[in-house]
């Protein structure tokens, strides 16, 4: 059974207000979305989700709890409930503001990295554009959670009364909590270095800790890289400022591949110079551009040669090398075998008697 007071007529009339009075909000909310959402769709067309709908529950209750802040001073309650129903509209205003604030961010990322598609083979600058948007997108919505619950605690007396001793008495505590956080805070400032810098980018073709793969995620603490036998390598950001590594496509996408060919003496490097040519010209995985052999080697057992040529990327780079492999492997395998590398033993009679 609910108290008496509650069911007084004196609180009849506070309530409904209230709830008119946010009812109208919502309404006011309702419309002007309407309007905005018309507006937004006159710049482009927006594929799967519509970037409005991230922000349209934030900014309902955001409306209402802004009209509750301007009308319940207006509106009769008694002094201990106007009191606890401000405290609590301004808290759940920060939170909600917070909450848009984010959605609001996720919102712009989206729409710059939208201008700058990255599915072209060589998108250097697409990724490198797509790469600092991310991070500058989880930098500031950071900022804006540490921010919003450092002001949500200050509206509560006593978790701001602990908060201020905690101040008078921080310097052992900031010493503690320091050393404590040092392994994050070492990560997030090598984030901040690798969005100015630009060592790594979303989709680059690295080799880290030994291992051959693509850049899938850079979060604020760690990377993930996406190993060609579709495993995951996560590593701390920290890695890639601290470590070397490999970058197959820091500059460009495009790469150079090779294969050793290992040989005869009697083989003729201009007729197998010929067919690597002919080999690379079949093949839509060569881009035309660099193709060499070169002899890099003579030793007693046979010829060592080099075969070069490029692609456009890391992929086309392997399926091309594979490729080359087992063609100049058919062909050498064709010459009757005389051009295979073979060990030659040379045995002379001796004129001593065995015994």
């Amino acid at each position: 059974m609910l108290p008496g007071p509650l069911l007084d007529e004196s609180w009849s009339q506070p309530l409904v207000l209230l709830v008119t009075s946010l009812a109208a909000g919502g309404l006011v909310h309702m419309l002007l979305l309407k309007i905005a959402g018309r507006k937004i769709e006159k710049w482009g067309n927006f594929e799967g989700r519509h970037p409005l709908d991230r922000i349209r529950w934030p900014t309902f209750f955001l409306s209402m709890e802004l009209v509750m802040l301007v009308v319940h001073p207006a509106i009769p309650f008694p002094g201990t409930f106007e009191e606890l129903l401000s405290r609590i509209a301004v808290l759940l205003t920060i939170l909600t503001v917070a909450w848009t604030l984010i959605s609001l961010t996720r919102i712009l990322g989206e729409a710059l990295s939208s201008r700058n598609p990255s599915n072209s083979s060589d998108n250097l600058q697409s990724r490198k554009i797509k790469t600092q948007i991310l991070m500058l997108e989880r930098l500031i919505v950071i900022g804006i959670i540490i921010l919003s619950a450092s002001a949500a605690l200050m509206t509560v007396p006593r978790i701001r009364s602990f908060g201020e001793s905690l101040l008078a008495s921080a310097g052992l505590a900031g010493l503690v909590i320091g050393l404590a956080t040092r392994p994050l805070l070492t990560n997030v400032i090598a984030g901040i270095q690798i969005v100015l810098t630009q060592p790594i980018r979303i989709d680059d073709v690295v080799i880290a800790n030994n291992e051959w793969g693509w850049i899938e995620e850079i979060g604020i603490t760690y990377v993930v890289v996406r190993i060609w036998d579709l495993r995951r390598l996560v590593l701390p950001i920290s890695y890639f400022i601290e470590q070397p590594f490999q970058n197959w496509t820091y500059r460009s996408a495009a790469l150079l591949g090779y294969v050793h060919i290992y040989a005869d003496y009697r083989i003729s490097v201009g007729e197998l110079r010929a067919q690597l040519k002919s080999i690379l010209e079949s093949s839509p995985l060569w881009d035309g551009q660099v193709w060499n052999l070169q002899v890099t080697e003579l030793d007693e057992k046979g010829v060592q040669m080099r075969a070069l040529f490029s692609a456009r990327d890391s992929g086309s780079r392997w399926d091309l090398s594979v490729y080359v492999r087992e063609a100049l492997l058919e062909f050498l395998q064709g010459q009757e075998s005389l051009d295979l590398p073979r060990l030659r033993v040379e045995i002379t009679p001796s004129t001593t008697p065995p015994f």
